[in-house]
């Protein structure tokens, strides 16, 4: 016979052994028991040449800029042109003034005239005094009024450049523009006095079409690209070499051509400034505004891996999963670059691999898995292809068949045309989502037993 001590102590480690399987009975988790194959949703690759770019910050600047100023003084009796409003060169923007300027002129004229008469004068004293020469007129006289002709061809041309700087004034009052472009805002008002050579601008005319970027490139990475070409492995390509990205993301249609290219590298940054010039028809870069510049150096043959296939290793190497003989092996990546929202990789992943894109969470190398073939878009949206071989996005809009508990689910949010009718468990959702089941089929789960006392506890 056992004595009431002994009997609960036995009771006691009977419930304790009973208690590990209890919450398996219970609840029915599906982490529990053998696991299958899991599915993944993998993608055939293949190897193709695809462009190297070269994304570089840049900023435009004015193809050319021209500040106004006057040339004469006086004051501004019209502002003759519209502000943002293009112009061409030779297009009337401000007048002056310019009654003082025709009166200096008019009296520039009348000096001419009156030394055009003087050096008449003085070339018919010479012509008769050489027709005397030696009957009445001496050698000397003769001579003083061959001198006096020279002087009075001298002061006509003085009086002539004085007319004709009286001229260029009385031109000068209207101030044109010297290039085609677009004007600012007047920085004068009608009324307001000028003055010649003043260091103020009038305005500023900036010819927007075609435009100039300026950036910036690391010295290191051309170096790298150049010894990239000498070994093959890069291959320079023809055509546009530039592409300018606005900051919505817009790309435009033409490409640019180099107009300086960098001969020094700066002391600080390391880095090599050059000049690129695109068409800007349309105004949408204007001076000063930062922008992006893709630069095309060449292609490489190489695979393209979409990024979200990929992680980083504590090492720092980019790793991937493929699908070899029905096992996930995870594969080191030798990555020359991006393109678009893909690793641009040349080695470490061969044509023909089945690259793991879905269905990625805690999956190990060597897992046994199922593959589901998918697609990927540009905007990295994984779809699944269905057998008539048109891809179907995964997310929302394709019923999903039926899949046995012990395989799991592809890692990729599947929605059904019948949610209460869809009671496969997923091992990513939550113990909530696994007990949900059979509580729909109209079951009850077990209770799950509560926590044993420690022997005599009471």
């Amino acid at each position: 016979m056992f004595s009431a001590r002994q009997l609960r102590a036995l009771i006691l480690i009977a419930a304790a052994a009973l208690q590990p399987a209890a919450p398996a009975l219970a609840q029915g988790f599906p982490g529990d028991g053998p696991q299958g194959p899991k599915p993944v949703g993998v993608m055939a690759l293949s190897r193709q040449d695809v462009p190297v770019t070269v994304t570089l910050p840049g900023r435009a600047v004015a193809y050319s800029q021209a500040a106004i100023r006057p040339q004469v003084g006086g004051e501004i009796e019209e502002i003759a042109y519209q502000p943002g409003q293009t112009v061409t060169a030779g297009t009337v923007l401000f007048r002056l003034d310019d009654e003082s300027l025709a009166a200096t002129l008019s009296a520039a004229e009348a000096a001419v005239t009156s030394a055009e008469a003087a050096v008449e004068g003085a070339q018919a004293t010479v012509n008769r005094y050489d027709r005397l020469q030696g009957s009445g007129v001496s050698l000397a006289e003769l001579e003083t009024a061959q001198v006096a002709l020279a002087n009075a061809r001298a002061s006509l041309s003085g009086a002539q450049a004085d007319r004709d700087l009286a001229r260029l004034a009385l031109e000068r009052a209207e101030i044109r523009s010297p290039i085609d472009g677009v004007p600012d805002v007047a920085a004068v008002s009608v009324g307001d006095l000028v003055t010649a050579n003043q260091a103020d601008a009038l305005t500023t005319v900036t010819q927007l079409d075609p435009i100039h970027v300026d950036v910036s490139e690391s010295r290191a990475r051309i170096l790298r690209h150049r010894e990239s070409v000498a070994q093959g492995n890069l291959v320079r390509t023809n055509g546009p070499q530039a592409r300018l990205i606005l900051e919505t993301g817009q790309a435009l249609a033409d490409g640019g051509r180099m107009v300086s290219p960098g001969i020094a590298v700066s002391s600080t940054t390391g880095t090599v400034p050059f000049r690129l010039q695109f068409s800007n028809p349309d105004r949408l870069i204007l001076p000063g505004q930062f922008v992006r510049v893709e630069l095309t150096v060449g292609t490489v043959n190489a695979v393209l891996v979409p990024q979200r296939a990929t992680s980083r290793a504590a090492s720092g190497a980019l790793t991937a999963f493929v699908v070899r003989d029905g096992r996930a092996n995870e594969v080191t990546l030798t990555e020359a670059g991006t393109h678009r929202n893909a690793w641009v990789v040349t080695d470490g992943i061969e044509a023909g691999d089945r690259l793991v894109l879905d269905g990625l969470t805690n999956l190990r190398d060597g897992a046994e898995v199922t593959t589901v073939p998918v697609t990927i878009d540009e905007d990295g949206v994984v779809r699944e292809v269905d057998p008539a071989g048109s891809p179907a996005p995964l997310a929302g809009t394709a019923t999903p068949e039926p899949a046995p508990a012990a395989q799991g689910a592809v890692n990729v949010e599947r929605a059904s045309a019948h949610p209460a009718a869809d009671q496969t468990p997923s091992p990513a959702s939550p113990p909530a989502a696994a007990s949900a089941a059979p509580a729909a089929a109209g079951t009850r789960p077990l209770p799950r037993p509560s926590p044993v006392s420690p022997a005599g506890g009471g």
